[in-house]
């Protein structure tokens, strides 16, 4: 059955909105009205430190990270939030596709969790874990991978050098921006992919699909009908917070689950 789920709701403190002339988004824009528009490899290097041959990142995040880059300096006319935190106007910048990495940034990997009892084992011992949608390749590369919650708060990081996963609160600004929950989830969605009719406008630049869910004993659901994704927020030892598409509507729902569950995840510039 399709996921149908309200999550408990969660108070943050609405950010302020200003207007900037000058903007650079990753992962969503207005592009009819970009002056200059770049797509390639998302590809942030420290400096290798001179007794290590470290950088800080791996090949694989380097690899597997898609950016879309959007420059417009026609002011109003971008449909991006902009925010103002302690007077400083900032930009916030999404990528635009799932995550789809198989190490942590400083190289480690992440276990893969192919059966149904490795899945689970990673859930109870809170250990780190991915996979593909049905342990399928051709869905990695359509709908990136699935993470437990344990990968999204491990501290060797899941997210690319320069990047964060959103909080619970960046993703109510972007909603926000949106026109609001009730309404943005439509301007979130592809205008392909999901099923019976459920595909949105896609005018955001979000291009939401529905890569579906594992569930806790390594099951898989709702692949073409939802799309749900981790944020960074931890609810309680047991569950964190996420965000969801439905196929049956324009709503971005809110979700406390257990973190041993397998969800998308996108990414936030820091």
């Amino acid at each position: 059955m399709p996921f149908n789920r309200v999550g408990n709701n969660l108070n943050t403190n609405k950010m302020k909105k200003a207007s900037l002339i000058s903007i650079l988004l990753i992962g969503f824009g207005c592009i009819a009205n970009a002056q200059t528009v770049t797509i390639g490899r998302q590809v942030m290097l420290p400096p290798k430190s001179e007794n290590s041959s470290i950088t800080g990142v791996s090949e694989d995040q380097i690899e597997n990270f898609e950016y879309l880059r959007i420059t417009d300096t026609t002011p109003f006319q971008i449909t991006v939030p902009v925010i103002t935190i302690n007077g400083e106007t900032i930009t916030t910048d999404w990528s635009i596709k799932n995550l789809n990495v198989s190490t942590f940034r400083n190289g480690d990997p992440i276990p893969q969790a192919k059966t149904e009892e490795e899945w689970e084992k990673a859930g109870e011992n809170e250990q780190p874990a991915w996979c593909y949608y049905e342990n399928d390749p051709a869905n990695g590369a359509k709908y990136g991978k699935l993470y437990n919650w344990y990968a999204v708060n491990d501290p060797r990081g899941l997210a690319p050098i320069g990047w964060h996963i959103p909080s619970a609160a960046e993703w109510t600004v972007l909603t926000d921006y949106l026109g609001g929950e009730d309404v943005a989830g439509t301007k979130m969605k592809s205008t392909s992919g999901w099923e019976e009719n459920g595909n949105g406008t896609n005018s955001s630049g979000f291009n939401a699909l529905p890569g579906g869910s594992r569930s806790l004993d390594g099951s898989f659901a709702n692949v073409g009908y939802s799309g749900i994704w981790w944020s960074s927020s931890e609810g309680n030892a047991v569950y964190a917070w996420g965000r969801y598409l439905n196929y049956f509507n324009g709503i971005v729902g809110r979700l406390r689950d257990n973190k041993g569950l397998g969800f998308s995840v996108r990414c936030l510039r820091d």
